[in-house]
């Protein structure tokens, strides 16, 4: 007995107990509390039993959260080991598919979704003293919407409700404000001296041989005694490294076990115990055993320096698995893993330099997952903006908006966010909202054999595991697969038949094999793909995405596939890599799968206007038929709809109508209203108002080709502007030799282009626009190639005439070339020739 905590006499004294007096009496006099113990401090057992004998607590259990099974049942069954006489007497635990309680359990360790439905189904937590959040720092989807809702509970119903945050490695200080400057306490921990030893590893050595190499290492360093854990990011390079290391080490000696989160019990079981044959253990772990896990014997990590982490891609709607570099936390951690129990020793994969440069921590869940699960809860707590809430961080809005979108579509969520009929009853059900969806509005038993199966790993083993077709799947649940994960299959099975029991359904009864892809289609609608033309392997989904198979894959040249996994990492080309699916008929679609739309519009193919109904799933075309009954007005907005895109070169312009356009478009820039602006962009904005008049009984391009173009534009000009165009911007100008000289109104300022001795006498240079634009005069010579540009005529005659005149009075000798030209009559002629 300690501070009041009833521990067995041979409990260990852990380094956690120095501090349950301070932790008991923070809770004694107020609702909350950060603890911050290392790795083996004893937090996971010792704080729950502490806080059943609290005064406060009488009656009531202690709800302690977990991130995973595995830490889940490990810490029921210390309970039992420390309280007797099983898991499910005092302390047993909860999670799905597997509960073990009864009503003497006063500790129950749950995983954290349990959590979130608890409070769904009670959101006052009657019964419940205290709940414990462990290893908090891991920040899982489910754990920091479990804390939210807690908090709001604690604010709203039950300010008696106590709450715990624990962790290893999270700073305490924000968890700390978020529970209302709750008090932290510290336990220094007792972790005994880690030797850490480097293994840079070359960049063209094969990830798994390194780790190989340095497990062997480790394994004959006269320095590391005891049991190897070594961290790998996933279970397929646990496999892996547990081959390649059959060829290296004495199984007679050495005992290479697995570790993972999808292994049975048993085989978990069986990599935390010590080896029945007193073998030396090398135990090939996930990010399971960073924490939470004691195993015993261990004295040496050998980390791989890799960790697999969800990602979720909303512009594609598509997550995945990404392997990423450990952060400084998790590298600490697996670290502290080798010194729980008596000094260690850590070997890492990479260079003191890297180690300089982790990151200090890796990105929460809610920053980087996929929200729709979330989405669900929080329409179901009723705040489904997450607004009010007490988070350390929010959701981010467009993540949680498209979640939004998603479950919108499926009928989950009506517009404003809130729970439809036929949410309520997806939200009821123990799965991800999509497969609920499935459940719901599937059939039975094959909607629950499906929805078991894309809930849990893969059940194929070996070669057949390289197949994406889901139909494998369901025969190796029927005993009809070869290579299959016994263990898998009796769990997919096990989930099928809870699941049709939940939905008031026979568990029993095969799946439909032929409608697979339907159902999936139910749960993935954006994910029905559509062979692409010329192709057997390369796919278009109906998010407009694209995806792969496999050249040999047995599902290559089905023409139409429901996709239930996708690796949104990319195959050459850019596709995400197809994983899983089945072949979909379009007729076993929902109703309103695939839709008719009257598309009566500008094709840019063929550069004219099309009028078709389009049966349309998502963004893949079904089928094209053409449309008959297609209004008038219809046909002209899809010819607008051409000009716009094809731009107004497809009207049929004349060089006359052209210099008309530029001569209004330069009064427009320089005297403003109520000249209209002529430009191309001007004209394009309102190519409704004044081109679709004119437009009737217009059906395709051709028509616009005898459009009437010059009365379309003139209608732009009302009256009395036509009648002072000509004057402000006449098409020629006279010039003092009486001929009529066409502007150049393409270019601005306009310009004059004439014989110089057509302007003999002209002093002031011709302006328009009402005297506030100078033409810019090309001087020519008689042979019509410019001699000299001005815009001032006056300048020109006084200081550039002379010299013009020297260099082509020879070269021109019949065109006059007077000394002074302001007094010489202007011509277009040549002097008469002498008579002979």
């Amino acid at each position: 007995m300690l501070s009041g905590v009833p521990l067995l006499p041979d409990a260990p004294d852990l380094p956690v107990r120095a501090v349950l007096g301070e932790l008991t009496d923070a809770l004694a006099g107020g609702r909350n509390a950060v603890l911050v113990a290392p790795p083996g401090a004893g937090k996971t057992t010792l704080v729950p039993l502490s806080l059943a004998s609290q005064p406060w607590a009488a009656g009531g259990r202690i709800v302690v959260l977990e991130p995973r099974r595995l830490a889940a049942r490990a810490a029921a069954r210390r309970l039992a080991d420390l309280t007797g006489p099983s898991v499910g007497g005092l302390g047993g635990h909860r999670m799905r598919g597997d509960t073990k309680v009864s009503a003497a359990t006063r500790i129950e360790v749950v995983t954290e979704g349990v959590l979130v439905r608890m409070l769904h189904a009670d959101a006052a937590l009657e019964g419940v003293a205290a709940v414990v959040f462990d290893e908090f720092h891991e920040r899982s989807l489910d754990a920091d919407a479990g804390l939210a809702f807690c908090v709001d509970v604690q604010r709203t119903l039950r300010d008696d409700l106590r709450l715990v945050v624990m962790s290893a490695t999270l700073a305490a200080e924000p968890v700390a404000r978020l529970l209302g400057d709750a008090p932290a306490v510290v336990s220094e921990g007792r972790l005994h001296p880690v030797r850490t030893v480097f293994h840079p590893t070359p960049a063209d050595r094969p990830w798994d041989r390194a780790m190989v190499d340095a497990v062997t290492a480790a394994l004959t360093d006269a320095g590391s005694a005891g049991d190897v854990l070594a961290f790998c990011p996933g279970a397929g390079e646990i496999a892996r490294v547990q081959r390649l290391l059959a060829e290296r080490v004495d199984e007679r000696t050495v005992a290479v076990l697995p570790l993972h989160g999808t292994l049975p019990p048993a085989e978990q079981d069986r990599a935390l115990a010590p080896d029945p044959a007193g073998r030396r253990k090398v135990v090939l772990a996930t990010s399971i055993a960073e924490t939470s896990l004691t195993i015993d014997g261990v004295r040496v990590v050998v980390d791989g320096g890799q960790a697999r982490v969800p990602r979720f891609d909303v512009a594609r709607g598509m997550g995945r698995l990404e392997t990423v570099r450990v952060s400084r936390a998790s590298a600490d951690q697996r670290r502290g893993r080798a010194g729980r129990q008596a000094p260690g020793v850590c070997h890492r994969l990479w260079s003191e330099a890297e180690d300089a440069r982790l990151l200090p921590a890796a990105q929460p869940e809610i920053a980087v997952g996929d929200l729709t699960a979330l989405a669900v809860d929080l329409a179901r707590w009723g705040a489904p903006f997450g607004d009010g809430l007490a988070w350390l961080d929010a959701p981010p809005p467009p993540r949680l908006a498209a979640a939004r979108v998603l479950l919108t579509g499926l009928g989950v969520l009506d517009d404003d966010g809130r729970l439809t009929a036929h949410g309520r009853a997806v939200a009821d059900l123990p799965v991800h909202p999509r497969l609920g969806h499935l459940l719901v509005r599937g059939d039975l038993p094959t909607a629950a054999v499906v929805a078991a199966l894309l809930s849990e790993r893969d059940v194929l083993r070996g070669p057949g595991a390289r197949s994406t077709d889901l139909a494998e799947r369901v025969h190796a649940l029927d005993g009809r697969g070869r290579d299959t994960d016994r263990a898998t299959v009796a769990r997919v099975r096990a989930d099928a038949g809870r699941l049709a029991r939940l939905r008031d359904g026979r568990a029993d009864g095969p799946a439909d094999d032929a409608r697979l892809g339907a159902h999936v289609a139910l749960a993935y609608p954006e994910r029905v793909a559509q062979l692409r033309p010329g192709s057997r392997t390369r796919y278009r989904l109906a998010n407009g995405a694209g995806a792969a198979l496999a050249e040999h894959d047995p599902l290559a040249g089905t023409p139409w596939l429901a996709v239930a996994d996708l690796d949104g990492g990319t195959v050459p080309g850019g596709d995400a890599r197809i994983r899983l699916a089945a072949p979909v008929d379009l007729d076993d679609l929902a109703a309103d799968a695939v839709r008719t739309e009257r598309v009566v519009g500008w094709d840019p193919a063929t550069g004219d206007v099309i009028a078709e109904d389009v049966r349309r799933l998502g963004a893949l075309v079904v089928a094209r038929t053409p449309a008959g009954d297609v209004t008038a007005a219809d046909r002209v907005d899809a010819l607008l709809a051409g000009v716009r895109r094809e731009g107004l070169d497809l009207l049929p312009w004349t060089p006359a109508l052209r210099r008309w356009r530029a001569r209004v478009d330069l009064l427009a820039r320089h005297l403003g209203p109520p000249w209209p602006r002529l430009d191309d962009r001007t004209l394009l904005d309102t190519v409704d108002g004044w081109l679709a008049p004119h437009l009737a009984g217009a059906r395709r391009r051709a028509d616009l080709a005898r459009l009437d173009l010059a009365d379309a534009l003139a209608a732009l000009l009302p009256w009395p502007l036509p009648r002072q165009l000509d004057e402000l911007a006449p098409e020629r100008l006279t010039v003092p030799s009486g001929s009529a000289v066409a502007l150049d109104y393409d270019v601005d300022p306009p310009v004059l282009a004439v014989k110089l001795q057509e302007l003999f006498g002209l002093t002031d240079t011709p302006r328009l626009a009402g005297g506030r634009v100078p033409v810019v005069v090309h001087l020519l010579s008689p042979a019509g190639r410019p001699v000299q540009v001005t815009s001032d005529l006056a300048s020109f005659w006084a200081n550039g005439y002379a010299q013009v005149r020297a260099e082509l009075r020879g070269r021109y000798p019949r065109h006059p070339w007077p000394d002074d030209p302001l007094t010489a009559p202007a011509t277009a002629r040549v002097k008469p020739r002498p008579p002979r």
